[in-house]
């Protein structure tokens, strides 16, 4: 049974840091993608990061650019979230997503989802 599993989320303050993670277990992923979205109360599921399992090709959404980086780390199947610079509107559930189509911004394209992570940045 494909499972990925998020932890990390959690409050902090506006300027901060957190590090998500997103532990993958039931099949091999070293052909897809990881892919990191978020989504806020009343929008809709938003593109955060994503990397290939087996290069270390990423790709990032502008608002979140020189601030997130994403890794893995494939003896542990994980990959990582590290959010620095928090802004209260990065509040959101902090998904994981494996695909296939390489570096893909689409939610569609993402065929293996987690149950999310909370992350809430106050002002």
């Amino acid at each position: 049974q494909v499972q990925l599993e998020e932890s990390g989320g959690g409050l902090v303050q506006a300027g901060g840091s957190l590090r998500l993670s997103c532990a993958a277990s039931g099949r091999t992923f070293s052909g897809h993608t990881m892919g990191w979205f978020r989504q806020a109360p009343g929008k809709e599921r938003e593109f955060v990061s994503a990397i290939h399992w087996s290069s270390p090709s990423t790709n990032y959404a502008d608002s979140v650019k020189g601030r997130f980086t994403v890794s893995r780390d494939n003896a542990k199947n994980t990959v990582y979230l590290q959010m620095n610079s928090l802004k209260p509107e990065d509040t959101a559930v902090y998904y994981c997503a494996a695909g296939l189509v390489l570096l893909s911004r689409r939610r569609n394209e993402y065929a293996y989802w987690g149950q999310g992570t909370q992350v809430t940045v106050s002002s």
